[in-house]
This record gives structure tokens, sequence and C-alpha cells, in this order.
């Protein structure tokens, strides 16, 4: 057993001794030294506040109950895997949001910090040594707090929107629904009240937001995940059509890894090539994932998205054609 082990079994036995338990009895049980023993309680007393004493008279240790409860482990008790992976989502809260949660988050990183170091000594600095790269990314906006805290106490919004590709300004009320976090930016899932429909919101594009003393309308989860989930990106709907792609044998190599879609299918060809399908249901998102593979892909059905992707590459190559002599 290793030390993060050794502490839960120690916990175990004194939770469930009726009596003072010997030094020799839990040598024994957790495979370790006299030595060992004694660390692994003052480590508890130490940094988990565990109220173990020694009874001489009985010669046992036990948990003093003085106090009137049993004692219990923090109620944040992880394995040392599941500590290094709130570090890293520790950290990617702090780069999507910088400031936004540090006050909230310091005393459990404090907490966090020596909990590893009693589990693994040596894992100080752990944080400094996990990196998230961001591409592309857009901050939450400044109305991050709002949304989030309207979605958290079940009360319709009121935003001021912009919509980027209509370049047009719109007010509405919207009942949230989730907050989703894809492609190192934010996103409000919502039911629209103006549209009478499940909408998603960047939140970089809502310039105002004002929570309402109103409950939202509420979207059952299965609903959510038909309209949210079951296509491809952000750019919801339930699915209707099928991308089949075809990744050159070179680019093949990566793709054949990559999750496009939950739904998605994918298999070599006799050729080396590499044949994914992905369902989805509006081809813009597809559509740019597809050009940034340039000549290492092709379009095979449906004709809409190949002539799409055909369409915008006729047009970028038209910024590179030699000028036509006059």
């Amino acid at each position: 057993m290793d030390r993060f082990d050794r502490i839960f079994e120690l916990n175990r036995i004194l939770q469930g001794a009726r009596r003072p338990v010997s030094r020799r009895r839990l040598e024994e049980e957790l495979q370790c030294s006299r030595a060992t023993v004694k660390r692994i309680i003052e480590d508890m007393r130490l940094y988990l506040n565990a109220p173990i004493v020694f009874d001489r008279e009985r010669g046992g240790y036990h948990y003093d109950q003085s106090g009137g409860a049993m004692y219990e482990l923090p109620g944040l008790w992880f394995n040392a895997s599941e500590l290094h992976a709130l570090l890293t989502v520790q950290q990617l809260l702090g780069g999507v949001q910088p400031g936004l949660l540090d006050q909230h988050l310091r005393p459990l990183q404090k907490r966090i910090d020596e909990l590893l170091e009693l589990q693994r000594p040596g894992s100080d600095r752990l944080a400094d040594r996990v990196r998230i790269l961001q591409m592309a990314s857009r901050r939450g906006g400044d109305h991050f707090l709002t949304v989030a805290g309207a979605l958290a106490q079940r009360q319709c919004l009121r935003i001021r929107y912009f919509n980027r590709g209509a370049d047009a300004h719109s007010e509405r009320t919207v009942s949230p629904q989730r907050l989703t976090y894809y492609r190192d930016n934010w996103y409000l899932d919502a039911w629209c009240h103006l549209r009478e429909g499940l909408r998603t919101f960047a939140l970089d594009a809502i310039e105002g937001a004002t929570a309402l003393d109103a409950p939202p309308i509420e979207v059952a989860e299965v609903e959510l995940d038909r309209h949210f989930a079951s296509s491809y990106g952000i750019f919801a709907g339930v699915p209707d059509q099928v991308a089949v792609l075809r990744f050159s044998p070179e680019r093949a190599r990566w793709v054949s890894k990559e999750q496009w879609h939950r739904d998605q299918e994918g298999r070599f060809l006799d050729d080396g090539r590499y044949e994914l399908k992905v369902p989805y249901s509006s081809q813009l998102e597809l559509t740019m994932d597809v050009l940034k593979y340039g000549p290492d892909v092709e379009v095979i059905a449906p004709e809409g998205l190949r002539e799409a992707v055909g369409q915008r590459l006729r047009a970028a190559l038209a910024h590179y054609a030699p000028a036509v002599e006059r």
C-alpha cells in the first residue's frame, strides 16, 4: 500500500473498532513498520485534523469522540490521479476567465497542495508543470457572472445580443439551460422566448445581461441532448445529413485518432486513405473544419457540402491567381 492507501485504511480501522487498536495490529493491517505507522498517524493529525489519541491504559489508538460526532476524512478526498485532474481543471478555469474564480479557488488550491504533498511527496507546484494551450479563444465577456448566476439560481435573463453573422443587435428574454465550453470559447444554451425555441449564444457577444425575478422555462435533459449534443459542433440541431470525407494516407495517421462526433464512423480504405462519416445539421462549421485540411481531404457526399467546400476553395484560390494582363 502507498501512503494514501494506508491513510484511508487507518481511518477505516479506527472507525470500525469498538476498542483502541494496538500498534502491532496497525503494523500488520497496514503492512508497514512501527515508524511508518507513527508517521501516518502524525500526518493525519497535522494535515487532516484527525483526532487520533493513544490510550495508555488499554494500549491502543482510537478517535477522540469527546466532541460528539465520529471523525470523517475531508469531504474532498481524492486519489492522486483525481487530484492531478482537479489541478488541470483549475488551470483551465483560470485560463478561460482569468481571475474569475481565483478568490474562491485559492483556499481549495492550498488544500489540494497539502493533500498532494501528503500522498505523493515531491508533487508540489504541479500546476506549474501542467500546460493548457488555447488558440483563437475569446474571453467569456463582461457578463459571465450574471449569466452563470442566473443559470445556477434558475432565473430568466434579459440580454442584449450581437449577432455577428447578421451584423445585427437584438434584445430578448432567455431561459438559461446550460453553459458550454467549446473550442476554447463559452456559449450559453438557452430557450429563447423571442424565437420560441432552443438557441446558442456566444457569451462574448452578450453586450448586456440582467437577471429577472422570474422562473425559467425548463427543458428536459433528453431534449437538450437531442438538440445540442446530437449534431456536429456548436451549430446544434437534429442531424439530418451525413458527411462522407476521405483523407489522404498521410493525414489519416492523425484523423483516424480524432473524435469529431460521438456517432462518427471511420474506416481505412485499401489505398491507405481514411474515410470518416460525420452526422450534421448545419454545414457552416463543418465546412470550415474541412477547409483546414486543404488538399488532404475530399468531400464525397452530400453534394451540397461538396459544392460549398469547392466554392470556398475556388474563392480562396482567386486571391492567389496571377492578375490578368490587360
